[in-house]
């Protein structure tokens, strides 16, 4: 699987950034606001899992188009060796 661009840069932004932003936020916020404990972990590991799943993607992505473009440059290694 390998992602375009701008949607790997998006995605990298909201795993590294955004996620874990929001995430202490609300895990820091939501008891004071009077929401109980139990739903507040449970609503911060739904989060935190997403997180997990969205690095994984990108994990994925990453070692595909490392893949590639290893492969190309063997490709055009081998390529200047029969010249």
């Amino acid at each position: 699987m390998k992602l375009p661009n701008r949607v790997y840069d998006i995605l990298k932004y909201i795993v590294l950034i955004f996620l874990p932003a929001i995430l202490t936020f609300l895990a820091t916020i939501l008891p004071l606001l009077g929401v109980s404990v139990d739903l507040t972990q449970t609503i911060v590991q739904v989060g935190m899992a997403l997180d997990t799943l969205i690095g994984a993607l990108i994990g994925i992505s990453t070692i595909s188009y490392n893949r590639e473009i290893a492969e190309k440059s063997v490709e055009e290694y081998e390529s200047e060796d029969d010249r």
